[in-house]
């Protein structure tokens, strides 16, 4: 008895001594509303330790995290670890891993540390990180550590957090979106109009964009007031994390910078005015270094490179320029004499319009020529970059992409039979070999059609190179320096996905399906999960998968690299697959903040898994987290004119539509009558609506005044009230047929479009039907919620006023 409690004292003293040997690092998060002006406005913000962005989080491999929030908000909040690998419960989603942390309450996360690199962290709560809930967090590895790399990691470092600032609320930028407003394209002089595209030369690519029922060609949707280096928009000369001094750098000095995107939706070009930028780690996890001359940082990916301080007296500009290049922000190494990185020149917007009308059929679908596309070595977006030279921005221009077909991959049948593809293991390097060889093929044989320059894949396959032989980052590049192989024997469940889009409505799905149109992705624990990820859109996508790391099969075998984030360019398929070992439910999702609150994301759910104290009722949760994904958004219109009021207001998701239009004279003669439709959108394009609606009309005739229609039925508008069935389709050049049945077996059919852009700032519409009305005008931009506005209406006349909008 005595020999068993002592066994007993002495196993707990042994685990007690072990936990107080763990170093625990606590830091406390106070999360407030602050007013910040980083364009001359004050603007609301929230700020954590009253700062933007939020306080770097720095901890070594092994330690324990305890992270105390202390939620001085009116409204709940969060904090998700991007990229950590952690319990569920501690991964910060509201109604999935934890409820939102109430108003005036305090959370405690606690987890171990249990992996190095660069990552960060951000509200996942609404649109909060869009507004100041960004940070950055540092994992360093212990210098005994097997995988440390004298020359790198024991380098200068410099924390570099990029993102961007609106001074619009992000709930109305997210409605603007919704609802098609061109206004953050008129304020970065991307609208693409007529006018534009006739001084342009041209005038033919615009009409076939729209012919083919396509918006103006754009790479960001949002204009940003500043963009953002460590929370500042002016240039600064930074020091290492370690608080060094200045003087520190010097000739031939090294230095680490530790970059993470934490943009909202902004895409970075980084180029460094001294040279060469050496990768060296992505997404926190180690590569083999690669020396290029420029990246592109995907939102929320993170990139730990290094560069040179070449001369002593200077200072050399890092730049960081987002996508559609709206704008940038810069910091500078060294001291001394300013030395500027080369601007990037604004993008050629019609070039890339006439890219896309060759790659898009009639029916909205991308042609096949995108299949075998991936790891970004083929940027279609190249065309419209004036730096490089055009051989090497790939000659597309009139090209029939049906005429261009990708070669099929093809795999050697004759050596293996259908059972070894079944049997096949996951870290099998013969599958990713096989399917790179079939990249490399049809790149290949794009790169002879396409004419591209004859030193453009000279420098590890990139296809973008300058006439300097300009090297840009793919991930071809990138290979891990240790093996990254899954378990061998493991069962195999493969995925896949194809990324959709709406642009006119801005829908954004996986399978044409929003998060609220789809359940749960089960799987099993200890399976191997590989995932195919197809984007049929035309925008990029940064998909990350929260609390796992997964390999990205780009030809390096064994050494594939690990990421957490995978940009995919349109058109492009890539495969990527992670090991089955945790836990919960876990969040797969564009992170593109409005894309992901617009419903493309996915839940991956483990079978068995242990139930969540701090989300008691699972099924009710996800409803909510549903639901936040699939909002409704009002618009409202309102034409005040001489000649009468016209307006409209509606009430839309993803899929459904409530609207209400009306036309109100000044007298009796003139009347007024009103439309309501209730719809839902079908189609991954959405260009067919189905409708119920009800026509309410008066207006006053003349003493044995009749009308009729196009059809010989008698109106009735001097009293009417009635039921339709009805139907909108979106024919070419973006115009909407609607066709409408009444309770009392009147017929109607009507063509109409609003917002034609005639310059950046004109805006023309036009309607006809078979009850002989006709309108026809125009209007003069001249805020995001006002316009100057004339129209001639059939029954109204002409009139003057002013259009204000919602």
């Amino acid at each position: 008895m005595k020999k068993n409690l002592l066994l007993t004292m002495t196993f707990a003293l042994v685990a007690f001594q072990m936990a107080v040997a763990q170093n625990v690092v606590r830091y406390d998060l106070y999360v407030r509303d602050t007013v910040v002006n980083f364009s001359g406005k004050q603007k609301k913000a929230i700020a954590v330790n009253g700062q933007i962005p939020m306080p770097t989080l720095t901890f070594t491999e092994g330690d324990i995290a305890e992270i105390h929030v202390h939620n001085e908000l009116k409204v709940g909040t969060s904090l998700h670890w991007h990229g950590l690998h952690l319990p569920n419960k501690e991964d910060g989603v509201p109604y999935m891993t934890q409820m939102p942390i109430a108003p005036k309450t305090s959370h405690i996360y606690r987890f171990p540390i249990t992996q190095h690199g660069t990552h960060w962290y951000h509200s996942h709560s609404g649109l909060q990180e869009q507004i100041g809930m960004y940070g950055m967090m540092i994992l360093k590895k212990k210098k005994d550590d097997v995988t440390f790399r004298k020359g790198i990691d024991d380098l200068l470092q410099i924390p570099v957090i990029l993102s961007e600032w609106t001074d619009y609320n992000p709930m109305n930028v997210t409605r603007m979106l919704h609802n098609a407003s061109d206004w953050f394209a008129i304020k970065k002089g991307s609208t693409q109009s007529y006018s534009e595209a006739i001084k342009a030369g041209h005038f033919k690519t615009k009409f076939n964009n729209e012919w083919k029922r396509m918006l103006a060609m754009d790479v960001s949707d949002i204009y940003y007031n500043k963009f953002l280096i460590n929370g500042k928009s002016e240039p600064q000369v930074v020091t290492p994390l370690e608080n060094l001094d200045k003087s520190t750098f010097k000739a031939g000095d090294k230095i680490r910078l530790r970059i993470a995107n934490g943009g909202a939706s902004s895409y970075f070009w980084l180029t460094y005015a001294a040279g060469k930028i050496t990768v060296v780690a992505n997404d926190g996890n180690d590569v083999v270094p690669v020396e290029v001359d420029r990246l592109i940082i995907g939102t929320s990916e993170t990139y730990d490179v290094v560069v040179t301080i070449p001369e002593d007296g200077k200072a050399f500009e890092f730049l960081a320029t987002p996508e559609d290049r709206s704008g940038s922000a810069s910091l500078f190494l060294g001291h001394g004499t300013k030395q500027l990185a080369e601007k990037l020149p604004s993008l050629k917007y019609f070039e890339g319009m006439k890219m896309m009308n060759g790659m898009m059929d009639m029916n909205g679908n991308m042609n096949d020529m995108g299949m075998q596309m991936s790891l970004q070595k083929m940027d279609m977006n190249a065309v419209m970059y004036p730096e490089l030279s055009k051989k090497a921005a790939m000659k597309m221009e009139g090209m029939k992409m049906d005429d261009h077909k990708m070669p099929e991959m093809k795999m050697d049948h004759k050596n293996m039979n259908h059972k070894d593809m079944d049997d096949m293991p996951m870290n099998d390097t013969k599958m990713d070999t096989m399917k790179m060889d079939g990249m490399k093929m049809a790149e290949k044989d794009m790169n002879k059609k396409m004419d591209m320059s004859s030193d453009s894949h000279k420098s590890h396959g990139d296809q973008s190179t300058s006439k300097k032989g300009m090297v840009t980052l793919n991930y071809g590049m990138l290979q891990s320096p240790t093996v990254t192989t899954l378990p061998e024997g493991a069962p195999l469940r493969e995925i896949r996905f194809e990324l959709t889009g709406n642009m006119n409505r801005y829908v954004w799905s996986m399978d044409n399906k929003v998060l609220s149109e789809s359940d749960k992705i089960l799987i099993k624990k200890g399976e191997n999960v590989r995932i195919t990820l197809y984007n049929n859109s035309m925008m990029r996508h940064p998909m990350h998968l929260h609390g796992h790391d997964f390999r990205v099969l780009n030809g390096k075998g064994a050494y594939a690299p690990l990421k957490n984030v995978i940009d995919i360019m349109p058109m492009e398929t890539d495969t990527i697959e992670f090991h089955g070992n945790a836990d919960g439910d876990w969040f797969f999702h564009c992170h593109i903040l409005y894309h992901m609150m617009s419903g493309m994301n996915r839940v991956f759910s483990y079978e068995n898994s242990q139930p969540n104290e701090l989300v008691p009722d699972k099924e009710w949760a996800y409803k909510k987290l549903q639901k936040e994904s699939n909002m409704l958004y009002l618009s409202a219109e309102n034409d005040f004119a001489t000649n009468g009021n016209d307006g409209k207001i509606a009430l839309e998701n993803a899929r459904w539509s409530l609207g209400t239009e009306w036309r109100l004279g000044y007298n009796n003669k003139d009347g007024y009558e009103t439309e309501t439709h209730l719809g839902r959108y079908i189609g991954k394009n959405q260009w067919f609506m189905p409708f119920i609606g009800f026509d309410w009309r008066h207006r006053k005739l003349d003493v044995g005044e009749t009308e009729t229609n196009v059809f010989g039925q008698s109106s009735n508008k001097d009293s009417r009230a009635v039921f339709s069935v009805g139907a909108n389709y979106t024919l070419p050049w973006l115009v909407t047929a609607q066709a409408e049945v009444y309770q009392d077996g009147k017929f109607r059919m009507q063509l109409f479009r609003e917002d034609i852009a005639i310059t950046p700032r004109v805006r023309m519409a036009f309607m006809v039907n078979t009850d002989k009305e006709y309108m026809g005008g125009l209007k003069y931009i001249l805020t995001k919620n006002s316009a100057l506005s004339t129209h001639y209406d059939s029954d109204m006349g002409w009139g003057l006023g002013i259009n204000l909008n919602y």
